[in-house]
């Protein structure tokens, strides 16, 4: 998820800027970039983003500057730099530099912010302000995230339940379409492709049974039905719900896979095409939910 959280201070005359941004990962990862931070503040800011923020790629910047601070000239890079340029415009027949292009060379001009660094509770409290705004702003996005989210488990539960009903169906049509199958091919291998006889019904009966029973595909319903209960319970609640949501997902596409590949229906199998197109957008918007 998205976030952009800052936080400002000056204190005894010095400029103090916390900056947080945050964008999608599957994990938590932070950077700090900073102007000579001590390790003990980085580890202190590392503790309250994992506190504050579960999941996301994390961007601290830290800055702060003097009010006297400013750019400084080197007087003596300088002077290295023209003589250096100037020998080297002198052999390739060019004018010697200009002022401009001293300037601009590496090490002329410094732009390090001046001063002491703030100290770290001044600079902790920036940071958690910074957090806050940071989980303001994802609080709204993921509020948007969860009803798309929803609408997309509604979707799911609805091809559910055509599926339980298609499923009530399928049994007593696959065992038809085996027995007329039975019959056309032996009634290809009897001479004269004369009525089937001496075939017992008992026994034709009870291996259709059998294999129709392969075929049953309740108890993955049910599992389906389950996991998509469990999955809007879990956009209703409060915390975080990425993960778990992201398991539930991967159970869901499992029965959805046992059901493809167990039934005889053809119109079932048109439902689970439709169900893993849904499936495979919640998935995405998944990764992106705290």
């Amino acid at each position: 998820m998205t976030g952009y959280g800052r936080a400002a201070a000056t204190v005894k005359g010095a400029h103090v800027v916390v900056e947080i941004r945050t964008v999608n990962h599957r994990f938590l990862e932070h950077k700090l970039r900073s102007h000579g931070a001590a390790a003990s503040l980085e580890e202190a800011i590392s503790a309250r983003l994992r506190a504050g923020i579960e999941r996301g790629s994390v961007v601290v910047s830290l800055s702060w500057r003097s009010d006297t601070g400013g750019p400084r000239l080197d007087r003596a890079r300088a002077h290295q730099v023209f003589r250096e340029l100037s020998e080297l415009a002198s052999e390739l027949g060019l004018p010697p530099p200009g002022l401009a292009e001293v300037l601009s060379q590496q090490g002329v001009v410094s732009t390090e912010l001046a001063g002491e660094p703030p100290e770290d509770a001044i600079t902790l409290a920036l940071v958690d302000q910074a957090i806050s705004e940071v989980v303001a702003m994802r609080a709204a996005e993921g509020a948007a995230l969860g009803r798309d989210l929803g609408e997309r488990v509604a979707a799911l539960a609805a091809i559910a339940a055509e599926l339980t009903e298609l499923a009530a169906q399928a049994g007593p049509a696959a065992a038809e379409r085996l027995q007329e199958r039975v019959r056309r091919v032996l009634a290809q291998v009897l001479p004269g492709g004369s009525e089937v006889s001496g075939l017992e019904p008992g026994r034709l009966a009870q291996e259709v049974a059998l294999i129709v029973d392969r075929g049953d595909i309740t108890e993955e319903l049910v599992r389906l039905q389950s996991h998509l209960a469990q999955a809007r319970d879990l956009l209703r609640s409060e915390g975080s719900v990425g993960r778990r949501l992201e398991f539930l997902l991967q159970e869901i596409g499992r029965e959805l896979n046992t059901v493809g590949a167990k039934s005889w229906s053809a119109a079932i199998s048109r439902h689970i095409v439709d169900a893993k197109s849904e499936l495979e957008k919640l998935r995405e918007q998944a990764q992106n939910v705290e």
